[in-house]
């Protein structure tokens, strides 16, 4: 299994850092896109990735209860800029989730209805980030750089102003069907962290952001309706985009 190495994903993987599930499983991290890239090639069976990868799969499968989603601001997917939104030229795209540069794009034609130059970033962009040239930034990154910017605008937050939905950023994918009793003790697994959500904050050494705060009021890591309205939706505007059709 994979699983992102980012703070959010930390109380989903509490369990099996302390072991649970220790002769089933195998456990990698990663930044987003490469965990994907590994479930893409078979190199893992299931992982914690953006859901962008979805389309993109022979055979996909939601595996799990539990996700990394928000339902209004989640702070560590946004847009970064020392400009209003509206005067920026550029936009540096993170390269380390295809979800996120998927939303950006949805939002900017359909929310702000702006159309500004994009731009594949590479690693050390956020330097880049300054004048009329905004930044995309994700995972604790982007806790670091909302110390550094002037306008901050979150990508959930957005997002629940233009669907009125919640949105899902990566849930636990399988690229095969897994057995009713591995879900259930994966699930359990899932639950270990976020019951001891205290427990996990202290094993955290990070100042930069409220993590109590983060886990609880921005990340929403229950996988319900909402989400999964949110994940269709976003799911059929990438589908339609790419055909040149704008869907509301």
């Amino acid at each position: 299994m994979g699983a992102v190495s980012y703070l959010n994903t930390k109380p989903l993987v509490f369990g099996f850092e302390k072991g649970m599930m220790q002769d089933e499983i195998v456990l990698t991290t990663d930044y987003p896109s490469r965990i994907a890239q590994k479930l893409l090639d078979d190199e893992i069976d299931i992982g914690l990735v953006p859901v962008a990868i979805i389309p993109r799969m022979k055979e996909a499968h939601i595996s799990a209860d539990f996700c990394i989603g928000c339902n209004g601001p989640v702070a560590s997917v946004c847009l970064f800029s020392d400009v209003p939104l509206e005067n920026v030229d550029n936009i540096l795209l993170d390269y380390q989730s295809r979800t996120s540069v998927q939303l950006a794009k949805i939002l900017l034609k359909e929310y702000w209805n702006l159309q500004p130059q994009l731009t594949d970033a590479k690693e050390d962009f956020r330097e880049h980030i300054k004048g009329t040239t905004a930044g995309l930034v994700i995972g604790d990154r982007a806790l670091e750089q909302r110390k550094q910017s002037a306008y901050v605008y979150d990508l959930g937050e957005a997002w629940k102003n233009m669907t009125g939905k919640s949105f899902m950023f990566a849930a636990w994918i399988s690229n095969k069907k897994l057995s009713e009793h591995f879900i259930q003790s994966f699930n359990t697994a899932n639950q270990y962290g976020l019951s001891r959500l205290d427990e996990v904050v202290d094993h955290q050494s990070y100042g930069l952001y409220d993590l109590h705060k983060y886990y609880t009021e921005n990340i929403s890591y229950k996988l319900d309706k909402s989400k999964q309205d949110g994940l269709d939706l976003f799911l059929e505007k990438i589908r339609e985009r790419s055909k040149g059709i704008i869907v509301t």
